[in-house]
């Protein structure tokens, strides 16, 4: 079984070898994983990947090979039974009748209404207006339309959800992505800052020919530290929900940073910056960053690059408690001000086509806290993004 499971991570592109493979073999005969697919799942990434920007390959390899056995990390959505959240139909609805579709009147009132129904509510319904259920006009549930709901399940449809029930676990992004990257490298290199750094390990070619010639044509090599980019940059990647369509071109920039940087932190949020950040999707609930220590770790000459679409109910910006998956106490044009306050250099790449940002009003508060300084994610938008940056 496990060969044929080596063979998947190989067709995944992991770069797992049969060394590898006989200490997993040996690590398993000695039972240090038994009878559990946590243990085995941990043991095996340990054993087989000898660098963290494949554990995404190895997660969907091994999502893929045990199929059907017990999901990792499972979550049960608490207080709501199972079958209340089964959609086994979903109500078409016109623009018109949309359109007649009334909110409940702002975040404080939604939740309030959702903490009555959860009180009252004693059975399982299914294309109403009013309680818990799936494939209807209620702000509670999902599969269904309301201008402003609380998701409880399922998947996003209509991207109307001020808030999400759910634990949720987005992937990170890849950084040996190089299809599509070359043109990105070429814009990224309009910010570099050379400097000479560290030892004396590169040959000073013209240096060594003068002193040569002086010293009567006796070989006198110079030598002078290895040039680096000196640019220092922070990129702030928004992940999940609606920025799952711009995955690939995400992670076309990342990779292209990633080889053209020396200096470069990247941080994940969802949204919109609150008072936590993370680096690994997988432990973003465990292991996330206080974003007041990110903010006083760094110094005042990075450049910053915001990478998300913006598109999010405008109470995720204005309002405390308005994050679609957590209680803020403050909220996020709060922390966006502290970031422009911190660093002088802050831009913000938008992968929605620029005409249709003044359709969503959170791209607009976006950019309006961004000073202006929001450019597509284009080839020619991070172009203008970098020309911002340099000056």
């Amino acid at each position: 079984m496990l060969i044929d499971f080596f063979f998947t991570l190989r067709k995944a592109q992991v770069p797992a070898t049969v060394r590898e493979l006989l200490v997993l073999l040996e690590a398993l005969e000695q039972r240090i994983a038994f009878a559990s697919i946590d243990e085995f799942y941990l043991l095996a990434r340990l054993c087989l990947v000898k660098d963290e920007k494949y554990f995404d390959r190895f997660d969907q390899a091994f999502g893929h090979y045990f199929k059907g056995l017990e999901a990792l990390d499972g979550f049960a959505e608490a207080l709501i039974p199972e079958h209340w959240l089964e959609a086994e139909f979903l109500k078409n609805l016109s623009e018109e009748e949309k359109a007649e579709i009334e909110a409940l009147g702002g975040l404080e009132k939604l939740l309030e209404t959702l903490r009555e129904r959860l009180e009252e509510q004693k059975e399982r319904h299914a294309g109403g207006s009013k309680w818990v259920g799936t494939g209807g006009t209620s702000p509670f549930g999902h599969s269904g339309y309301n201008p402003e709901g609380v998701r409880i399940g399922g998947e996003s449809k209509n991207r109307r959800a001020v808030k999400v029930w759910e634990k949720r676990e987005f992937r990170n992004l890849d950084d040996s992505v190089e299809l599509g990257t070359r043109n990105l490298k070429v814009v990224l290199r309009k910010l570099r800052k050379f400097a000479r750094t560290g030892a004396a390990e590169e040959l000073d070619l013209d240096d060594t020919i003068r002193s040569t010639a002086s010293n009567a044509g006796l070989l006198d090599l110079k030598m002078v530290p290895e040039r680096h980019n000196a640019a220092k940059v922070l990129l702030f990647f928004d992940v999940g929900g609606s920025m799952d369509p711009y995955i690939k071109l995400c992670e076309e920039l990342f990779s292209a940073a990633r080889s053209e940087f020396k200096h470069l932190e990247y941080f994940y949020f969802h949204n919109c910056v609150y008072e936590r950040l993370w680096q690994d999707n997988r432990r973003r609930f465990d292991n996330a960053l206080d974003t007041l220590d990110v903010l006083h770790t760094y110094s005042r000459d990075y450049r910053v690059i915001f990478i998300g679409d913006a598109s999010m109910a405008p109470y995720e910006i204005t309002s405390a408690m308005g994050s679609v998956e957590h209680m803020n106490k403050e909220p996020g044009h709060i922390w966006l001000q502290r970031v422009t306050d911190t660093w002088d250099k802050v831009v913000w790449l938008n992968p929605v086509p620029k005409k249709h940002w003044h359709y969503t009003h959170s791209i607009s508060l976006v950019e309006q806290l961004m000073d202006g300084q929001m450019y597509p994610l284009t080839v020619e938008g991070i172009e203008e993004a970098i020309r911002a940056l340099s000056k």
